[in-house]
């Protein structure tokens, strides 16, 4: 492992960007629908992010969490903070071919945005 001088480890750490995908648990989907679901939100919230931010995000390692909410309030609570801040957001809507009914909201997908920014709002989730 390489070690980095201080300064430019900070200049690192603020410039990493992530998109955070966060899956609704009270609905007990399989692995295989989370991961359908998480990939619509990834393309849902970058079709919708500003392009710097996009071409930052692609300069890196395109780096994704997927975080697990308790229920579809708390998507909802979590995607008016988004907007708040200014952060690209889309909720999966399903299309009830599968797992669920028809309509149902499965996952927020937010961002890319910074990290630092994206975890303001969803830092207190515990990972999937």
């Amino acid at each position: 492992m390489v070690s980095l001088p201080y300064s430019y480890s900070i200049k690192l750490r603020d410039e990493i960007m992530k998109q955070v995908m966060v899956v609704r648990t009270d609905l007990k989907m399989g692995k295989g629908k989370i991961a359908a679901q998480c990939c619509h939100a990834c393309l849902g919230a970058y079709k919708k992010c500003d392009k710097d931010k996009i071409r930052k995000w692609e300069s890196e390692a395109y780096a994704k969490v997927v975080v697990k909410a308790p229920d579809l309030e708390t998507l909802f609570e979590l995607k008016e903070m988004a907007k708040k801040n200014d952060i690209a957001n889309y909720l999966v809507t399903d299309a009830g071919r599968t797992q669920v009914p028809e309509s149902t909201i499965t996952v927020l997908g937010l961002g890319p945005d910074e990290d630092e920014i994206l975890d303001k709002i969803t830092g207190d989730l515990k990972l999937l």
